[in-house]
């Protein structure tokens, strides 16, 4: 088991499975079939981000360095919020970029699904967590990885 001691941009507390990218994470290609299709288990639609291609992201800890790509990304990310189909958390090793933030913000304000968000988890974090591997968010932007 370890810690990490990152900062806390959605407050919460959550316990779930790691799904781990070690690639951006393109928010819009992952989840716009899933919005668009009505598909139940969320699974991945970024062909090009080869740890979580076809793999279920609800209910997940997704762990990932940093998002990329379309300047929707934060309208998805509140969607998927809206939708109930939102990861358990996300954990980012690098800082949040301002469109992903805005995202799970406005999930946290508006929706009744709460998804805790933290970040600067740092390199390690990314290298010492795995898929499977059990995660669990505390307090003040604590994430404890278990074995």
């Amino acid at each position: 088991m370890k810690q990490f001691q990152g900062r806390v941009v959605v407050a919460g507390e959550c316990r779930a499975e790691a799904l781990v990218s070690h690639g951006g994470f393109n928010t819009l290609a992952s989840y716009q079939m899933a919005i668009m299709f009505g598909d139940k288990q969320v699974k991945c639609g970024d062909q090009n981000n080869a740890d979580l291609y076809k793999k279920p992201m609800i209910g997940k800890a997704l762990c990932l360095p940093q998002t990329i790509g379309s300047t929707t990304g934060g309208m998805v990310l509140f969607t998927v919020c809206a939708l109930d189909k939102a990861p358990a958390c996300m954990l980012f090793s690098k800082p949040i970029d301002s469109l992903a933030a805005s995202g799970a913000i406005l999930g946290e304000v508006w929706t009744e699904n709460k998804m805790p968000v933290v970040d600067s988890l740092g390199d390690e974090f990314l290298d010492y967590v795995h898929t499977g591997m059990t995660v669990s968010v505390g307090a003040g932007g604590v994430v404890t990885v278990e074995d």
